[in-house]
């Protein structure tokens, strides 16, 4: 092969190669995003309005555990994204089940029309437990909003569902059992949507 042939070889395979790039990068930007966006819409369609119109840090300061707080409330976090606790005492709600302790607190965020109630109990054991979640998901009547498996380092250690309040839509209730402790959270639609997500139990 000439040194002229060798030459105008190599300039046709750089050619080749900047057309090729050049095609994918307008196939990469007409194309492709088009279709992630929709993906993305179909998915998650108020995603981006959520991230800006939803703080996830709290505004207000929590209120402090009692001193002879036990190992279940100190468990409990101080906040869950912008829902801070304003109120942590013994609760008696679900005392014909026996727990071995049970509490009721409640996470605001300064506005009490969007506070979330929870109410947590421990059992002796993650049977005890279960029937407990059985009892208060069997008398959950409204539209499901989420339901599944409770994962820690993905083992399944319960379960959770979450529906419609059947008294009033625009609420909800959410419950779920991890091991030998079960919740059950109760607020506003949105709110209890993303407070039991968030949850770090």
């Amino acid at each position: 092969m000439s040194k002229s042939q060798s030459s105008h070889r190599g300039v046709t395979i750089v050619v080749v190669a900047a057309a090729l790039v050049i095609a994918l990068a307008f196939v990469s930007a007409f194309i492709w995003p088009g279709w992630a966006l929709n993906t993305a819409t179909e998915k998650q369609p108020s995603s981006q309005s959520k991230s800006t119109s939803e703080p996830t840090e709290p505004t207000i300061k929590p209120k402090d555990l009692p001193a002879d707080a036990s190992e279940l409330l100190k468990a409990m976090p101080d906040s869950v994204l912008n829902y801070a606790r304003v109120e942590a005492v013994p609760s008696a709600d679900w005392t014909g089940a026996s727990p071995l302790e049970e509490y009721s607190l409640s996470y605001g965020t300064g506005d009490d029309a969007k506070n979330v109630s929870l109410v947590v109990g421990q059992w002796s054991s993650a049977d005890a437990a279960k029937q407990q979640y059985d009892a208060l998901t069997g008398n959950m009547k409204g539209t499901e909003l989420g339901s599944g498996s409770v994962k820690v380092s993905g083992n399944t250690t319960g379960s959770y569902l979450a529906k419609t309040d059947d008294a009033d839509p625009s609420k909800a209730i959410a419950v779920w059992q991890n091991d030998t402790v079960v919740f059950q959270a109760r607020g506003a639609k949105a709110a209890v949507e993303r407070f039991y997500q968030h949850f770090p139990l």
